[in-house]
């Protein structure tokens, strides 16, 4: 056979099929005819949206039954949003892996929780089940639990494996809801010692819960039925930062020296809208904001200032605070004070001998008629001040009232019934109202110097055209702001030697 014989026979073997294939011998990584090389698409229930492996997001989709085909990786799902009435063990159990489930904003019951609900779920760090139908809480939920939020239910029970026994336990939330002090067990947190966070908010206590975790930073007891603080209720409380009383039916029974003395790390307390007539004693040195603000209290007493040296925000708006309420120096220990806050009382002057460091007082709606010339000659480093809807007239503002206030950046005068401008106005001045006052005359001679102000504001006086002085704007060249006004112009000065001088087109409210 010659050789062009032997070329077409080997050729001939190369295009013969080859042998079939002998079952157990294919190569598994080696892909088939028809067959993709990428792995299969995960599964993920209809509508839900599956972004990683271990993510199941079904928020907002309007279901009513909780989806059967969410994969066992899963470890968050969320299904806010939805119409779930219940919860069924049979799925929850087959997610052992779960760290998140949000199940906010559903229309689930106690009666559709099974008290196994959360058994299996040993992963379990944040649990979300608020605003939904609630009526008590899961009898037990997982220790592994590090945030827990039951808002905007109606419980009125707790059990004591609810929350106890979670070391790693940080964050409860229980506001708006219906828990009186029946409902929430005396052992609730035990075992708990993490708890820094702790929302009871709007509920239906009539005192403060005792045996609350020592470790708490942030607690929220507003808008309760609050009358008393059992004594010894906050004495472990060493690391507690923020306190909210507000709107509760505190008395000054329901307190005692002890209700707020051990609260050696207390930056913030709010005891508004309480029926207290006297500041509480025993205040804790740290304390930088007390808020006693719509209250009853006539009279601040040294004494009871005392201990709160770092005080810097002192609110006592709304109170009944008259002639004598605030006695000269009452208020000259709190060296650090930068705001005091006395709105809707009953006083007639500026409180005397205040903290030198004070940086803003705010004194509108009390009975101020007088304003002398060393009233405020205690506190130079004022850089707001408010008396607006006094009784202040321009006789009685001595013309060196604000002489000393070199700092000074706000004014506000309105609603008095001043007659022209106060003298001796601080050059620094960036606002300047007097609205709604008496004003009859402008002159340049009270704008002199103050090249800083930036608002000015003279609506509802007085004025007409002609009693606006000649020369009354020049030297208001960082004018910005002006505020109610309407299209009367102020004509500009007559030709005088400052022909050059800026001269800022400004408008006032004529009433």
């Amino acid at each position: 056979m010659g050789r062009p014989t032997q070329w077409l026979s080997l050729l001939l073997l190369l295009l013969l099929p080859g042998p079939l294939p002998v079952a157990g011998m294919e190569d598994a990584a080696f892909p088939h005819l028809g067959e993709s090389s990428q792995p299969p698409p995960r599964a993920c229930p209809p509508r839900c949206s599956c972004p990683r492996v271990d993510t199941v997001d079904c928020d907002g989709l309007d279901l009513r039954v909780f989806p059967d085909n969410i994969t066992r990786a899963a470890q968050h799902l969320s299904l806010q949003n939805n119409q779930l009435q219940e919860l069924p063990y049979n799925e929850l159990s087959r997610l052992s892996g779960l760290r998140t489930l949000n199940l906010h904003n559903n229309l689930i019951s106690s009666e559709g929780l099974p008290d196994e609900a959360f058994e299996s779920l040993t992963q379990l760090q944040h649990i979300y089940v608020a605003h939904n139908k609630l009526s008590v809480a899961p009898q037990f939920l997982p220790r592994s639990l590090r945030v827990a939020d039951l808002a905007a239910n109606q419980v009125m029970e707790i059990f004591p494996l609810t929350f106890g026994e979670k070391p790693a336990l940080r964050s409860v939330y229980l506001h708006n809801n219906q828990l009186s002090n029946a409902g929430l067990p005396p052992d609730a947190f035990r075992g708990s010692e993490a708890v820094a966070t702790l929302s009871l908010s709007n509920n239906r206590l009539s005192y403060l819960p005792p045996s609350l975790p020592p470790s708490l930073e942030r607690l929220h007891l507003q808008n309760n039925l609050i009358s008393k603080v059992p004594r010894g209720a906050l004495s472990r409380q060493t690391q507690l930062r923020e306190l909210y009383l507000q709107h509760n039916q505190l008395t000054d029974s329901g307190l005692d020296a002890t209700t707020f003395s051990k609260l050696h790390s207390l930056e913030y307390l709010d005891l508004s809208h309480n029926q207290l007539t006297t500041v509480p004693a025993g205040l804790p040195r740290t304390l930088a904001i007390l808020h006693l603000g719509r209250n009853r209290i006539r009279q601040v007493e040294a004494a009871r200032l005392h201990g709160a040296r770092g005080l810097r925000y002192l609110l006592l708006q709304h109170n009944q605070l008259g002639s004598s309420g605030l006695p000269a120096g009452v208020l000259r220990p709190l060296r650090g004070l930068h705001t005091l806050h006395l709105y809707g009382n009953g006083l007639d002057r500026v409180p005397l001998a205040l903290p030198r460091r004070l940086r803003a007082l705010v004194l509108p709606h009390n009975h101020v008629a007088t304003l002398g010339a060393r009233d405020l000659a205690a506190t130079p480093g004022l850089m707001e001040l408010n008396l607006a809807y006094n009784r202040l007239t321009s006789a009685r503002v001595h013309h060196r009232a604000f002489r000393r206030l070199r700092a000074l950046r706000s004014l506000d005068l309105a609603g008095n019934q001043l007659t022209r401008l106060p003298m001796g106005l601080p050059t620094g001045l960036h606002t300047l109202r007097l609205q709604r006052n008496q004003l009859r005359m402008l002159e340049p001679e009270p704008l002199t110097g103050l090249d800083q102000l930036q608002e000015l504001s003279l609506a509802h006086n007085r004025l007409r055209v002609g009693d606006i002085g000649p020369g009354t704007w020049h030297e208001l060249q960082a004018l910005q702001v002006r505020h109610r006004l309407v299209s009367h112009t102020i004509p500009r000065a007559p030709p005088s030697p400052c022909l050059h001088c800026h001269i800022p087109n400004i408008l006032v409210s004529w009433s």
